[in-house]
């Protein structure tokens, strides 16, 4: 297998889209928009890790990636083309800061400087809204943020990932503003996503 020197080598977890559903033996296209990022896979596997390695991940880890890896558009004459990321078929190269989160055994853990967030429900009466605003419960934490924590952020920081069916939302720990202390009121909004 090739080695890069600075760049992984990942293999897509299965298609490199989520636009399909399976559904009663028939297939549901949810998306025919190349262009919509939402669409695309962002989980894969390690198959060759750098020569000069900045991260402690091995080969087989699962990854948690930035959405352009995988994802295919359309260039300005509308000609379809791979990202950058393309290496052949099913192998795309991938920069450290491209890694969010990696699973090794069982759990998920984030990289350095990412955490992943649960959103809670709104308890106000009178919101429109489902989930309390940049308020959220530590999913996948380091070594910085840990797992629990009931935290605020800021407004624009988050990304919103779904993993193992869940919705989550990827947060830059250094825009982390605050730890709450738990009033017992909150509860995670996490309708499952399949």
């Amino acid at each position: 297998m090739v080695k890069c020197i600075y760049n992984y080598l990942v293999s897509p977890d299965g298609d490199r889209t989520t636009s399909k559903k399976n559904i009663n033996g028939s297939e549901l296209l949810l998306n025919t928009e190349l262009q919509n990022h939402n669409y695309v896979n962002r989980i894969g596997t390690i198959i060759s890790t750098p020569i000069v390695e900045g991260l402690a991940l091995e080969i087989n880890d699962d990854v948690i990636l930035h959405h352009n890896v995988f994802r295919r558009f359309r260039d300005v004459r509308g000609k379809e083309k791979n990202s950058k990321n393309y290496y052949k078929e099913d192998v795309y190269f991938v920069q450290p800061d491209q890694i969010y989160a990696y699973k090794r055994d069982t759990e998920w853990e984030a990289i350095d400087g990412f955490c992943f967030i649960k959103p809670i429900k709104e308890t106000k009466m009178f919101s429109d809204s489902f989930e309390r605003p940049l308020v959220g419960i530590v999913k996948y934490g380091n070594g910085d943020i840990k797992k629990g924590s009931l935290i605020g952020f800021k407004p624009g920081t988050e990304y919103e990932f779904i993993i193992e069916g869940q919705r989550l939302y990827r947060v830059p720990t250094n825009l982390i503003t605050i730890e709450y202390e738990y009033q017992g009121d909150e509860e995670e909004y996490n309708p499952r996503w399949t």
